[in-house]
């Protein structure tokens, strides 16, 4: 029950009662780290959580990956980005993950780009208040599977969210993540794990009539 996969159309089947993704975002205070393999913000205060099935997920961090580790119908985009969610009573961990492709430049990261410059060696930057909500999911469609964390331990047992809507990112950030991430790669991305016969969802609201 390895992550990433690759999210082939004739694999998906359509659910409408997964039901919208609650996200109950606030501002609180951050700091940014690169931790060799990526470039990661974490909250140090309560930045909020998301509602999955009942169950709270409290937001811990938030890291990018180039190019994205999930494929679509064997594609590949340009920028991955995980936002990292734990639940406290269960233990259990729910990722939302959210694609970019070549366009306008992305606001959320315009926002920590300006802080990467003086992170030195694993040292963490204060960035003051940051609001996830600044983070756009643009779309209420989303894919829905269990898999596991893309970095080791790749602990398995993750409940996954993938973004429909695929947003823009400029050229320049992701030349930024790139170049501030000295691990010898160019990618950062995990390769394609085997399905192994797991089920992926795909929500979509239903069309009233």
């Amino acid at each position: 029950m390895q992550s990433p996969i690759d999210l082939l159309n004739k694999r998906v089947q359509v659910l409408h009662n997964l039901g919208r993704l609650k996200r109950d975002y606030k501002p609180a205070p951050a700091v940014v780290k690169n931790r060799g393999h990526d470039i990661t913000v974490k909250w140090t205060g309560d930045a909020g959580k998301i509602n999955i099935n009942g169950t709270h997920f409290s937001l811990l961090q938030c890291h990018w990956h180039s190019p994205s580790e999930h494929t679509f119908n064997g594609s590949r985009y340009k920028l991955e980005l995980h936002m990292v969610h734990l639940s406290y009573s269960s233990r259990e961990i729910a990722v939302v993950g959210i694609t970019y492709k070549y366009g306008r430049p992305d606001p959320f990261l315009a926002k920590i780009i300006p802080s990467l410059n003086s992170v030195v060696g694993t040292e963490e930057k204060d960035l003051g208040i940051i609001n996830p909500g600044d983070i756009k999911f643009g779309s209420r469609k989303y894919y829905r599977y269990i898999g596991s964390l893309t970095v080791p331990p790749c602990s398995e047992g993750v409940i996954w969210t993938i973004v429909k809507k695929v947003r823009t990112i400029s050229r320049e950030q992701v030349r930024v993540l790139r170049e501030a991430v000295h691990d010898g790669f160019e990618a950062n991305a995990r390769p394609i794990q085997q399905q192994k016969g797991r089920t992926v969802w795909l929500y979509t609201p239903r069309v009233s009539t």
